[in-house]
This record gives structure tokens, sequence and C-alpha cells, in this order.
């Protein structure tokens, strides 16, 4: 199965939206990060992308019909070399409200993370490697807290894009558009009278960030006092 279409935008400016619409439109399944957050082990492909390591793409991306979000947005041009024939979906947004939403959300969600059990559970450690080195140390060089250079490459992603994707395969979109300009684009049919997924705002976001970190910091913590456990009892 060959991916058809491949999301270019970066992460908050809809992407999970965009995700749930694809699928609704029949490109199912579409590779999203919160994939990877459900199975860190999936770090390790994208760890070795970034390193420039050969990657069997196909494999990466079996059972997939769509990308979005991060990591994948960060290897639109390498994708696109090998699915020539996907389409791409830069999904766009004002730069501010993109900042702020990051920041507030999948960045501060990054410094949040708890080091010990990342570096205690080795496929939490690999997907907080792969963040940062993609993202916060990659795209934006290790300064997303200054906000007016990671709105510039912000913005000369969009550009690039722009540039580097034939026309024809491009849409330039913004979720609150909807259906139509997204359906007209992969020549599919407008679902009648169903509403266009928006999810994963920026206050739903946090929510939903903070609930998956409670949720490892437990789950990591009974394993811990199960290991504790068993290691006193082989000792007494």
């Amino acid at each position: 199965m060959a991916i058809k279409v491949i999301g270019a935008g970066f992460g908050r400016t809809g992407t999970g939206s965009l995700r749930f619409a694809l699928e609704r439109l029949g490109f199912d399944k579409c590779y999203h990060m919160s994939i990877i957050m459900d199975h860190p082990e999936k770090s390790r492909d994208w760890l070795n992308a970034k390193l420039k390591k050969q990657v069997d793409w196909d494999d990466i991306f079996d059972g997939y019909q769509a990308t979005a979000d991060w990591p994948s947005c960060a290897f639109y041009k390498e994708l696109h070399e090998h699915y020539p024939d996907a389409k791409v979906i830069l999904t766009v947004r004002d730069p501010d409200e993109w900042y702020r939403s990051t920041n507030e959300t999948i960045y501060a969600m990054t410094k949040a993370r708890n080091k010990i059990f990342a570096y205690l559970f080795p496929a939490a450690r690999n997907m907080k490697r792969m963040i940062t080195e993609i993202i916060w140390d990659g795209i934006f060089y290790g300064k997303f807290e200054d906000k007016a250079y990671a709105k510039k490459i912000f913005i000369d992603h969009i550009e690039e894009v722009k540039r580097t994707v034939p026309k024809k395969q491009l849409l330039i979109y913004e979720i609150t558009q909807g259906w139509e300009p997204l359906c007209n684009f992969l020549s599919v049919p407008v679902p009648l009278g169903e509403p266009f997924p928006v999810i994963n705002d920026s206050k739903s976001m946090k929510i939903l960030l903070w609930k998956r970190i409670l949720f490892s910091t437990i789950i990591n913590l009974l394993i811990l006092t199960i290991v504790a456990t068993a290691l006193i009892l082989t000792i007494t």
C-alpha cells in the first residue's frame, strides 16, 4: 500500500483534524505523531531517518495511505521523492497563533517529561530523543523559545514547500476551510451533512497531553514498584 497523501504542515496547524478528515474520506490509515506516542518503539525509525541511515519507507508506512504532523512533515521531500504520485497538503495557520499553541502544548510536554523515566525505559528515551533531535534541535536548532526565530522557521518552511512541490500536487490548506477544498483536491465526494472534524484545539490538546504524561508516570511507577519489590524479596 503506497502513501497517497503527504502532510507537509508543522504540528499544531490542524494536523489532528486533517488526520481524521483524511481517514473519513477513505485515506485510511493516516500516520500521525499520536501513533508514535502509543508505540514509542517506532521512534527508532525516525531517528534513523534523521541520521541519514537507510530507512524502508514502505515498511514504516505499511498499512497507511496518508501522513500528517510530526515527524513525517520534516521529511516531506524524501517522502515525495519516494512516493512521487502522492498529493501534498500543506496545513497553514497564523504564525502567532501557531507559536502560542505549540509552545503551550507539545513543547511544554517535551520539557515536562520526567527525565528519570526517560532514562529507565528505552522506548520513552528514544521517543524523547526523536522529538528533540528532529523538531527542537533539528528544525528549530535549539532556539524554539526565541519566538521571532521560531516563527521565521515556520514561515520559511511554508515558502519552501511552495517552491518544492509541483503546484498541481499541492494544496495550501487551513482547517477552517472545511471539506470542500480538501475533497476537491483529493477528487472525492464531500460528506453531506457531516461537520468537519475539529479536534485538538489548544485547551483539549493540553488536557490530552497531560493525561498521557500522568498515565505514563503511573504505569512507570507501578513497574518500578514491582521490580523493586521483586528485588527485595530476592535479597531477603
